[in-house]
């Protein structure tokens, strides 16, 4: 029998053993304190720029007995039993020691979370168990508007839960290349700003942000589409090379007649330089519309830059990497 099918990939399954992580490095990135939950192991949508392939590539669950031999980015794995396996967890002494703690649990590390109304119902499931089980918050990222299926399941813990969308790209016509079966941009920005009317926390996530002409001029838009000041706190990041995901994204944009997009990218990703002047400029343009304690602009670092990043924390950088400063 054919597999079942998400965006038109198939579905494979994997024992879940394991959902919940509560050492995640996450952390530093600000995006929780440590805990983070998965059900899934290869995401229903494929955007040129993930970098989940490169970080999964020799995962057991990407494995030729599982997907048949199949790439991370033409699959769906789940795992099944992840409810289950979340209750294990939750309830050895691990998790007991620290549920008393007033932590921020993220979701999803590897996956939508709610990239269909089944796994938004199953993130939903989870999130509920994790926040009866613990005095924690949970922190929802998504690029569906289904979010909002969540936060309607569980409008009982309504303080508990912040929800995201996440939109690095604000023109439809960019996102719908670089991530072609995500809703479009418009639509995730008019989510965020919904569940802000409705009196749900939320946060921004712009990223990956991508070069652009003029940065004080995205800044304002990203501003005004997301509008920041509901937002508890803003992420950020430039676009990064992670394995083949460039080349993947100039692709993208070359067949979908973004020609010039293109070319800047590859400019930007050919010559350091380039790209750190890029991410800079980004940076300030955000900064200078944002108070300081609200951006989190996550910048991987080298020798040479940790010093200028370092000193940019006071507006918000969060420098990352092995030689980011302590």
């Amino acid at each position: 029998m054919d597999n079942p099918k998400i965006n038109g990939k198939p579905v494979f399954e994997v024992e879940a053993r394991s959902v919940l992580n509560l050492d995640s490095g996450f952390k530093h990135k600000l995006l929780c304190d440590g805990p983070t939950f998965t059900a899934g192991s290869a995401c229903a949508y494929s955007c040129s720029y993930c970098y989940v392939p490169s970080v999964m590539a020799k995962s057991p669950h990407l494995g030729r007995s599982v997907t048949g031999g199949l790439p991370h980015s033409e699959v769906v794995v789940r795992r099944r039993g992840a409810l289950s396996a979340l209750r294990r967890q939750l309830a050895s002494k691990p998790v007991r020691d620290k549920a008393g703690d007033r932590l921020v649990c993220y979701t999803s590390p590897l996956v939508d979370p709610a990239a269909n109304l089944e796994l938004a119902a199953e993130t939903a499931d989870c999130v509920r168990e994790i926040l009866e089980a613990t005095a924690w918050d949970v922190r929802v990222l998504s690029k569906s508007p289904l979010v909002e299926r969540v936060a309607s399941d569980l409008e009982g813990y309504k303080g508990r839960v912040v929800y995201g969308l996440s939109t690095g790209s604000l023109c439809d016509a960019f996102a719908r290349a670089v991530e072609p079966d995500v809703p479009s941009a418009s639509r995730r920005a008019k989510c965020l700003r919904d569940l802000q009317a409705a009196g749900y926390r939320t946060f921004a996530m712009v990223c990956p942000a991508f070069p652009q002409r003029d940065y004080a001029a995205f800044a304002a838009e990203a501003d005004a589409a997301l509008d920041f000041g509901a937002c508890e706190h803003v992420w950020a990041e430039a676009v990064n090379a992670r394995g083949e995901s460039f080349a993947r994204t100039v692709d993208a944009l070359r067949g979908a007649g973004l020609a010039s997009e293109a070319g800047e990218l590859e400019r930007v990703a050919g010559d350091r330089a380039a790209w750190e002047s890029y991410s800079r400029a980004l940076f300030l343009a955000l900064a200078a519309r944002l108070r300081p304690g609200k951006l989190r602009f996550m910048q991987y670092v080298t020798e040479r830059t940790a010093g200028w990043w370092g000193d940019m924390r006071r507006l918000g950088a969060l420098p990352l990497g092995a030689v980011a400063p302590a």
